[in-house]
């Protein structure tokens, strides 16, 4: 299965709500604090924003990658997974590269999970990319 950047606002999509309030969250951070600090920062902040609004998540949850049916000594570490399915990847560059697409696509892969939200809060106004694999 190819994965794929989600760039339409249909309203029949995977996760809708879910994304909606992971969004919102990180809009509220941004506009507290708007661009230019590092992504550990943004990540502090969007973890109270995440307890505050009863958002579950793991935050930096290692994910297993598994060769042959082997587990590799080599872990990933995602920023967050909410709602025990969206993995969450923070920014906080000028802009969204191919390369940050493809390690939340790396992510999806090594969890066989279907939807990865890329948030960049680098940039003037918050960037956000859903990945669906």
């Amino acid at each position: 299965m190819v994965a794929q950047i989600d760039t339409n606002n249909s309203n029949e999509y995977l996760f809708k709500e879910e994304c909606y309030d992971i969004i919102g969250a990180a809009m509220e951070v941004h506009n507290v604090l708007g661009s230019g600090f590092l992504e550990p920062v943004y990540q502090e902040a969007l973890e109270l924003e995440f307890d505050e609004l009863e958002i579950p998540h793991d935050r930096e949850a290692f994910i297993e990658i598994k060769y042959k049916g082997k587990v590799l000594d080599k872990k990933y570490i995602a920023d967050f997974i909410c709602y025990d399915e969206i993995i969450v990847e923070l920014k906080a560059v000028e802009t969204l590269l191919p390369e940050h697409a493809a390690q939340v696509i790396n992510y999806l892969k090594a969890t066989d999970s279907r939807l990865g939200l890329l948030i960049n809060f680098g940039a003037a106004k918050l960037q956000y990319k859903r990945i669906i694999r």
